[in-house]
């Protein structure tokens, strides 16, 4: 019982004498084969290993039966690589209901069950160790989340109704759906604990020694495990809190995050027969939804593709770095002074044009450093360190032994030459020049150097420590030593990075300006703010067009709009209106309400248009760019567009960042003649 091109995770059972208990455990240690780098995940093979094993142990009549997972992995959950290849809904359903089957034997085992949860327990896994009486769970477990509302499913295999009658309906909704739409939020092991979902939290150099110790006092009578009661008079109403939430920030767009609603209202009984069947359902909709495709697709873009840029040259050509300089020491200058120096762990100095914007900037390093530490997410020791490892100064003779510089300077082409010049006669030779532009030419900021080769884009997404994409812009004459080099530095720096050229903008600031700039054409028009602002919400992105460009300033927009105005003139306008609210300083949006003062600011023609309008014109000017994008070799492939968007905008899994949602709407054929993507890639078959 194989399922096609499945990595069976083998269940391993193994008899252990645990001191102070007349018999042995039963242990089941699930293992596929591989290390951790390759997780343990359940299709039809490792259930029936699993069902095989329980069976196993019963027979043994053991003291208690223990599951756990290989080093630094519990299961990471359902085989996800399967769904794809299964035929009808009945299929679907049959997963489903092998997989509640075997479950629910640990549930309802008359022998004491324990879950020792020593590494990453997702989905699946985590509802595995949600169906056993106890649960261990070890301080250096890398991650535990339920995300499969990220990807268009629900929790199909008990965890909507095992979870919310352990730790609470508000707590259960948070991990249900609330950490899934929000960037796949994952929960730490100290986290975990506090919320109620594990018994016991351990230290991981002995993790299974004292797993089997607390086990045996458990059974013993020594120790006794309590648990708060679960409040089922607020079920109804946290619950219509989080639907009213969701049509706000979704209106409908993610079916698989109301149906989990759906499940989790289904759990208040407490009939777990009928919930799970519910669960079964849900599932096998879910199995054949546009959304679950799009989401399977860009779940391996961040996976995989992530892992292994597109173009990257041969990482064995990258020089080593044992010195980073920083040019400025404003506030993107100053994050990325932390986010170097945390995870190179060189010393990184800043410089800026005097004094006091230099203290400011190494302020801001030692302010954040203190807050992790006194929110417990970095020790005292790390944090001594840090405080060691960054400077400032105003002389920038201190770069002469960097290795990396990279400057954060005000987004003009001129200044940047002028310090580029500047520093090429402070710096050595073989020194990676790094720009962080959003949006200029890096063949023409290194044009007059004596060294263009080594000057090569690396632009970050703010804020800086969470955005984890990183566009790594080739000029016309970096060299692969220097692209190696920033791409081993991205790596470091524990960012997903993406080959672009260099081409105005790059990928994500190109495409949200096009995206932006096609809907406050509308505004410009006569359209009303709030019809342009609301025009979009039918695709659930995570923030509406006006709050899009009040974080990222009207300013800057404004500033990288000309910027592509004067490369594309025909698609790109500028927009005195954007100016006007500029100069005024005024926010867009207060509470997420159009700000009527702003309103009118405005100098408006007298041919609006509906939202269906905008909206379509939004999607037709995207389908547009990203053909010209990818003919012009911007990028390698859509896949590379699509990886942008959702690591550097935070576009969602249900589009698939963006090219299989103009696919499947038939926009891209429309617009350009042709899918980006092959049918089946991100959709449902033809």
């Amino acid at each position: 019982m194989k399922a096609p091109n499945e990595v069976v995770t083998r269940a391993l059972l193994r008899q252990v004498n645990v001191p102070g208990l007349d018999r042995p455990a039963a242990l089941i240690t699930l293992d596929n084969g591989f290390d951790h780098t390759k997780p343990n995940t359940f299709g039809p093979g490792g259930l029936a290993s699993l069902d095989e094993a329980i069976t196993a142990a019963l027979a043994a009549d053991p003291a208690f039966i223990a599951v756990t997972g290989k080093p630094y992995i519990f299961c990471v959950g359902a085989d996800i690589v399967g769904l794809p290849q299964l035929a009808d809904r009945a299929q679907a359903l049959e997963i489903g209901r092998l997989g509640h089957r075997v479950f629910a034997r640990l549930k309802d085992s008359s022998v004491p069950t324990f879950a020792f949860v020593n590494g990453a327990a997702m989905g699946g896994g985590l509802e595995l160790a949600l169906h056993c009486h106890y649960r261990t769970l070890s301080g250096g477990a890398a991650a535990l989340a339920l995300p499969e509302v990220s990807l268009g499913l629900v929790p199909g295999w008990g965890g909507t109704q095992l979870l919310p009658n352990l730790i609470g309906i508000p707590a259960a909704t948070q991990v249900i759906i609330q950490n899934p739409l929000m960037q796949n939020k994952m929960l730490k092991p100290k986290q975990a604990a506090e919320l109620g979902i594990a018994d016991i939290l351990l230290e991981p150099a002995d993790f299974l020694e004292r797993s089997l110790e607390w086990a045996a006092g458990v059974v013993r009578g020594q120790v006794t495990v309590t648990r708060p009661a679960v409040d089922k008079d607020m079920w109804a109403g946290v619950l219509y809190f989080a639907r009213e939430t969701l049509n706000q920030r979704l209106h409908g767009a993610v079916p698989a995050a109301y149906k989990a609603l759906d499940l989790l209202e289904t759990a208040k009984d407490g009939d777990f027969a009928a919930g799970t069947a519910a669960e079964d359902e849900a599932l096998a909709d879910l199995v054949f939804s546009e959304e679950l495709r799009s989401g399977l697709y860009a779940f391996d873009l961040v996976q995989r593709r992530a892992k292994r840029p597109a173009g990257a040259p041969d990482k064995g050509l990258a020089r080593t770095i044992t010195k980073v300089g920083i040019v400025g020491a404003g506030l993107m200058a100053s994050q990325l002074a932390l986010l170097f120096a945390r995870r190179l762990q060189v010393p990184v100095v800043m410089t800026d044009l005097d004094q006091s914007r230099v203290d400011k900037g190494v302020g801001y390093v030692h302010t954040q450093i203190e807050k992790a530490v006194t929110k417990g997410r970095m020790d005292k020791g790390t944090a001594a360190k840090l405080y060691g490892l960054v400077s400032g100064v105003v002389d920038k003779s201190a770069f002469a032994d960097a290795d990396f510089v990279i400057e954060a300077v005000f987004e003009d082409l001129g200044v940047k030459k002028q310090v580029w010049a500047e520093l090429e006669k402070i710096v050595s030779p073989e020194a990676v020049l790094a720009t962080n532009t959003s949006s200029l030419s890096i063949t023409e900021m290194a044009a007059e150097l004596e060294h263009p080769e080594r000057v090569v884009g690396f632009h970050f997404f703010n804020p800086v420590a969470v955005l984890p994409l990183l566009e790594i812009v080739r000029g016309e004459r970096t060299d692969d030593v220097t692209l190696a080099t920033a791409f081993a530095v991205g790596k470091q720096l524990k960012k997903s990075s993406v080959l672009v050229k260099d081409a105005p903008a790059f990928v994500v600031n190109r495409l949200l300006t096009r995206f932006l700039g096609t809907v406050f054409a509308a505004v410009d028009a006569g359209t009303p703010l709030d019809v342009a602002n609301s025009a979009l919400d039918p695709l659930g992105l995570p923030m509406r067009p006006l709050a899009l460009l009040q974080l990222v300033g009207p300013a800057v927009a404004y500033h990288v709009g000309g910027t592509l105005h004067a490369a594309y003139p025909d698609r790109f306008g500028v927009s005195e209106n954007l100016k006007r609210i500029a100069d005024s300083g005024q926010p867009i949006v207060v509470d997420d309400q159009v700000n009527e003062e702003v309103a009118k600011l405005l100098v408006v023609g007298d041919q609006p248009l509906t939202a269906e309008q905008v909206r379509q014109n939004a999607l037709d000017a995207l389908a547009q760019e990203i053909r010209l994008m990818l003919d012009e070799g911007v990028v390698a492939e859509a896949q590379d567009i699509d990886l942008c968007m959702i690591l550097g905008a935070g576009w969602p899994f249900h589009l698939g960042g963006v090219t299989p949602y103009l696919d499947r709407t038939g926009t891209s054929e429309r617009v350009t003649g042709q899918r980006f993507l092959p049918a089946g890639a991100a959709s449902l078959p033809a």
